[in-house]
């Protein structure tokens, strides 16, 4: 319970990336800039965190020993993940992406078999948890019902590139994150493996500023300052918050992609910020119904995980 409770609290910090992104976009800043400056500001708070914790030796030996490793799944985790966000916010609404985004509820699940258990020296394959998937499907289908109202006004070019990226996405973020905690097995906390997924995935974002000088010229000074508030909000805080409560259940399928679905609660952020702070109308009632729904299948994920919380406990 105390993890989906940090997971909740972690979606809360993660919806500033959907409404900003979309700010940004309606300013008329790049995604490419939006995607990078994230990055660039995440990267000295972190160190300095992890400096004053006295772990950076211990996490450049670990990536020294598997480089190529960090280098691949921090890509994954990071990169096709955040750039596929940005570049969708230029192409569809703040809920549309984030309501799309929910996606990763599912393919958090389904990627369970392409991970292992070592049990007494035997190499396990994991199984897909079949209470699991079908909660998630429940929030699943509350988030559809949340866009239908909607959908109709959307254009085939907002469809196509407001979707198809965050679906990639939604895949990239929990492989990328599950990877890298296989690969630390908990020699790293949770700040070391932050820092150092966001370092090995520097290179591109690098790559990615450069080509948006060439093309688009320097961001405005508000892309600049809202990108600073989405790399304390989201990409320090809801990450670790994030990385914190699925570092905890990692063994555990079940428990895992009960915290993972607590990303749904996103939605209901962005949906309020987006009021408070854009403007977007109250939501239908039909989109109100959705919101019960998603609702209710985080309070049967947070039942369930309590159930096998006790069952492992006996």
């Amino acid at each position: 319970m105390k993890e989906i409770a940090i997971g909740i609290l972690a979606s809360l910090f993660f919806a500033v990336t959907f409404i900003l992104n979309h700010s940004m976009e309606l300013d008329g800043g790049s995604w490419l800039w939006s995607s990078s400056l994230r990055y660039f500001f995440m990267l000295p708070f972190l160190l300095i965190i992890v400096a004053s914790r006295k772990g950076l030796p211990y996490m450049v030996k670990e990536i020294k020993k598997n480089t190529s490793a960090w280098l691949i799944w921090s890509f994954v985790g990071f990169v096709l993940f955040y750039a596929p966000l940005t570049f969708a916010a230029a192409y569809g609404p703040g809920w549309l992406v984030s309501g799309t985004w929910q996606f990763t509820i599912i393919a958090g699940v389904l990627l369970a078999p392409f991970f292992f258990l070592h049990i007494k020296g035997q190499k396990i394959r994991q199984k897909i948890p079949l209470v699991s998937l079908l909660i998630s499907s429940i929030i699943l289908l509350g988030i559809i019902v949340i866009q239908i109202p909607s959908a109709s006004s959307i254009t085939a070019k907002s469809l196509l590139f407001g979707i198809l990226p965050v679906l990639v996405a939604a895949f990239a973020y929990p492989l990328g994150n599950r990877k890298m905690m296989a690969i630390c097995d908990g020699r790293l906390d949770t700040f070391q493996r932050v820092l150092g997924m966001t370092i090995m995935s520097m290179p591109a974002w690098i790559l990615m500023a450069i080509y948006a000088g060439f093309t688009v010229g320097a961001p405005s000074g508000s892309q600049v300052f809202q990108s600073f508030i989405v790399g304390i909000s989201s990409g320090i805080i809801a990450t670790v918050l994030f990385f914190i409560a699925t570092d905890r259940v990692h063994h555990d399928q079940g428990r895992l992609a009960a915290v993972e679905a607590t990303q749904s609660a996103e939605i209901l952020f962005v949906i309020i910020g987006e009021m408070l702070l854009l403007g977007v109308p109250l939501p239908t009632p039909l989109a109100l119904t959705g919101l019960a729904i998603i609702v209710i299948g985080m309070l049967l994920h947070s039942y369930h995980t309590m159930l096998a919380g006790k069952k492992h406990a006996t």
